[in-house]
């Protein structure tokens, strides 16, 4: 069992900035990747970005390569996602995912946290 919990949503103009943050908890033992998702009203569920838990190395979307970026600190169970320069239709409910197996089906997710860019 894996309980994650999002934070740092908001409001935010155009252009400018917010940092996510995933807190982990439970069986974080042999954590094999964490993802960001995200949904806007009417649409279905995205990925946004993902990054492999003992390497480090990530993948993004490429809506938002070059603006976005997936880190995490392994101490402390905790993925971030820093967003720069956001733009509107990055307005959504994020929800952070994390996955103990290397098929990258994810299967504990957090509650969401609303992100909301005005123009």
């Amino acid at each position: 069992q894996v309980q994650l919990v999002e934070s740092g949503g908001g409001l935010v103009q155009a252009g400018g900035s917010l940092r996510l943050s995933c807190a982990a908890s439970g069986r974080t033992d042999s954590m094999y990747d964490m993802g960001w998702f995200r949904q806007a009203p009417g649409k279905e569920r995205e990925f946004v970005a993902r990054i492999r838990w003992s390497l480090g190395t990530t993948y993004y979307t490429d809506s938002v390569k070059g603006r976005f970026t997936i880190s995490r600190d392994n101490a402390k169970n905790t993925v971030y996602l820093q967003m720069n320069s956001l733009k509107p239709e990055d307005t959504a409910v994020y929800y952070c995912a994390a996955t103990r197996t290397q098929s990258l089906v994810y299967d504990y997710w957090g509650q969401g946290t609303q992100v909301t860019v005005s123009s």
